[in-house]
């Protein structure tokens, strides 16, 4: 079956973007260029709103439609059909099914628990990664961070948001920890907020109300009650988290893509136990900015930043200019993202294996003068 292509002013009787009926979804002019081709064969575009075993809910101009993805199911599971992917849809028929989706502008993307480590697509074509983490409990900053370095990773623009901050009362006490946080996230937003009683949300709902947000975090972290906050409606199940360690259950089982009245478009996920990196060099890289403008200042340019003499980065913490806990994060995710890479990089798993080598018969020369000193 074949038609005339798609376009501003055949769907919606104007040549303005505004007035698409996917506007409110995202939709431009430059899905509309990408589409084009699909548009001639006769298929109809739409954005999916949610995944769930094989199958898609895809909002398009006609409504939302259930849809199959048979024919989208690559070996490759970084190329699945995901929330916010603008995918090329039957225009009819029983089931109807997702032919195709448009090239990725942005993809959430973190290492699975599987011992192959694969990757997996959060969220696709996400302008802004909110990140949700409680002030009822203990702030993890090395988790912040992780979190961050995918963000930045994945295209999107960071944004942490401190929630639950009416159970912090005290404000020297709240803005102790939102300094901690600004100092393990140079360059993004830092909000607090408090969805139970709207303390900040204006903030929080200008920044989102354009472009598509994805909304992380962990379980207990308030991300459905923030969401239902954003949506102004009760569109998301929400229970306590337990008093002891502040954690939730996993209300939200499946990512879903929700309009906001302000607009934007905001797409909520499940409670993230693990979130292991997925070939985020330069996400680390700028989660941890200052360290690597400092170790530019190092004598070796592969200074490792541990026994290696006029080393930049460990004079700063010696200084107290860099924390310590900092340098020690950065490592830690350093290492893990190197491995990751490792597995499925044959080039870099001999680089690696190389540098331990080094770094051995280094180790074993530095005992042996130490033997002979001592003798």
């Amino acid at each position: 079956m074949k038609g005339p292509p798609l376009s501003f002013s055949s769907l919606a009787g104007s040549s303005s973007p505004s007035s698409h009926p996917l506007a409110p979804y995202g939709w431009d002019e430059g899905w509309e260029a990408e589409f084009a081709p699909y548009a001639e064969q006769g298929l109809l575009p739409g954005r999916v709103v949610r995944v769930d075993r094989g199958q898609c809910d895809v909002v398009t101009a006609d409504g939302t439609v259930r849809a199959d993805t048979e024919f989208v199911v690559p070996r490759d599971p970084m190329k699945v059909v995901c929330t916010g992917d603008w995918v090329a849809l039957d225009p009819g028929g029983d089931p109807r099914y997702v032919r195709a989706y448009l090239p990725r502008r942005t993809a959430f993307v973190r290492s699975t628990s599987s011992k192959r480590s694969d990757g997996q697509i959060l969220a696709a074509n996400v302008d802004h990664a909110v990140v949700a983490v409680s002030l009822a409990v203990d702030l993890d900053l090395g988790r912040i961070e992780r979190f961050l370095a995918l963000a930045w990773e994945s295209g999107a623009q960071p944004v942490v948001v401190l929630t639950k901050a009416d159970l912090v009362p005290d404000p020297v006490t709240r803005a102790h920890l939102v300094q901690d946080v600004e100092t393990s996230a140079p360059g993004v937003p830092v909000l607090t907020v408090s969805a139970l009683h709207g303390d900040g949300l204006d903030v929080l709902v200008a920044l989102v109300g354009s472009g598509t947000s994805v909304l992380l975090g962990q379980s207990g972290a308030g991300k459905s009650t923030l969401a239902n906050a954003l949506v102004g409606a009760d569109v998301m199940d929400v229970r306590a988290a337990r008093d002891v360690d502040g954690k939730g259950r996993h209300t939200t089982t499946t990512r879903n893509l929700l309009t906001l009245p302000s607009g934007g478009v905001l797409i909520d996920t499940p409670g993230l136990r693990g979130v292991g990196l997925y070939d985020a060099e330069s996400g680390v890289g700028q989660v941890f900015a200052e360290i690597e403008e400092l170790a530019e200042r190092c004598r070796f340019h592969d200074c490792a930043h541990q026994t290696e003499p006029d080393c930049a980065v460990r004079s700063a913490v010696e200084n107290g200019e860099l924390p310590q806990r900092r340098l020690e994060s950065y490592r830690k995710l350093v290492r893990e993202n190197q491995w990751i890479v490792a597995k499925t990089d044959a080039r870099v798993r001999a680089e690696l294996r190389r540098d331990w080598r080094r770094k051995g018969a280094e180790g074993r020369a530095a005992m042996e003068i130490k033997r002979g000193h001592w003798k």
